[in-house]
């Protein structure tokens, strides 16, 4: 028997989270958004899907709207989810979220506290946080004292044609957020605050030349979970070279990241969207096996793919199939508790193993 799942968001990210988990046969999807066309677009592809407009900031709307239903998928922006987080606490049904913003998942981490018997929050779903954070505590498992971790993950084009190196493939509000706030890092022992956009590293992979910086919230609660066990730990964004410098002139020296709504427009207006991109996940852990200082890495490159006849990004499969897999994961009984459940809780075999997480599977780059 097929359970009731509510989606709330039908933009890139919620039409592939959408697809994915309707081609499984095992959810019936409730799918609401504030806009009338994006709801049009998602039942054009998915006829079977009940649709709803919603006003995410009613309370009682969302709680209604929760009635029948085992569970939410928040694909809105990092601002609204504490409101459903809520509702979902009140109608008794798991929730789930995308959020890379950590003032948002404190307030998740805050509701969860109050879940019924049974009942998960898991916040941060998705590829970073979310994947990466699963694949690196998998990684750290190898080894019998960890020293550094190092997670590094860029959503980049395949063709860069700009100055920037890079066209828009997810959230503009979620972009500007991890550019602008501050990042949590583990540095001598010690959670401490970066600024973002520091840090600034060079690297090459299979010949091609990445720069990397820091960003805000890719490294979801791990902080939190690592503290007293590791001496560095940090998360960076991987773009083409020349990108770092001309945005920290935007945000620093025309000071733009006091004026994000301005800055959104200008790259919404300006920076094209495609999706002909390239995710890239790669994390390396330093640290001691049998006595030995030893240093292991997982590298995955994934593309964009056509499924059931539509083109995906590689941005909107990564972050749609990182968190169809969780809620699979739990929905199916694969993963029980109560209350808050962190990404890196989630078992990286069951997770590669589900029918979604599937598709984070690469036979060229992953390392055994």
């Amino acid at each position: 028997m097929s359970q009731t799942i509510l989606l709330i968001g039908a933009g890139k990210i919620g039409r592939m989270i959408a697809s994915l988990l309707t081609r499984s046969g095992d959810y019936q999807l409730r799918i609401a958004d504030r806009v009338p066309a994006a709801l049009e677009r998602i039942q054009q592809r998915i006829p079977t899907a009940e649709t709803r407009v919603l006003n995410a900031d009613s309370h009682a709307e969302l709680v209604h709207l929760m009635q029948g239903c085992t569970a939410v998928i928040s694909a809105l922006s990092f601002r609204e989810n504490p409101g459903v987080a809520r509702a979902a606490q009140e109608a008794g049904i798991n929730y789930f979220d995308l959020t890379e913003d950590r003032q948002t998942t404190a307030a998740v981490k805050e509701i969860a506290d109050d879940a019924s018997p049974g009942q998960v929050f898991v916040p941060q779903c998705g590829l970073a946080p979310g994947f990466v954070t699963i694949v690196t505590n998998h990684v750290m498992k190898w080894f019998d004292e960890i020293d550094t971790v190092r997670m590094r993950v860029g959503a980049l084009p395949q063709h860069p044609t700009n100055a920037l190196g890079y066209n828009l493939t997810w959230s503009t509000d979620g972009l500007i957020n991890e550019y602008c706030n501050p990042c949590e890092v583990i540095h001598g022992h010690k959670i401490k605050n970066h600024l973002p956009l520091e840090g600034l590293e060079q690297f090459t992979l299979d010949g091609n030349v990445y720069e990397a910086f820091n960003t805000s919230g890719g490294l979801g609660t791990l902080c939190e979970t690592m503290d007293g066990h590791v001496r560095e730990l940090n998360y960076k964004t991987i773009r083409y070279p020349g990108h770092h410098q001309l945005m920290k002139f935007l945000l620093r020296d025309l000071r733009l990241s006091e004026r994000r709504e301005l800055l959104k427009d200008i790259m919404e207006h300006s920076i094209p969207v495609t999706f002909q991109d390239v995710v890239i996940v790669f994390c390396t852990v330093r640290g001691n096996r049998n006595g030995q200082f030893v240093e292991k890495s997982d590298l995955r490159k994934l593309y964009a793919q056509e499924i059931n006849g539509e083109v995906w990004s590689g941005i909107q499969l990564t972050t749609g199939a990182g968190i169809c897999a969780v809620v699979d994961l739990v929905q199916q009984n694969q993963i029980k508790g109560t209350g808050l459940i962190r990404q890196e809780e989630i078992p990286f075999e069951q997770f590669i193993n589900n029918r979604f997480g599937c598709y984070y599977e690469t036979e060229t780059f992953a390392l055994d």
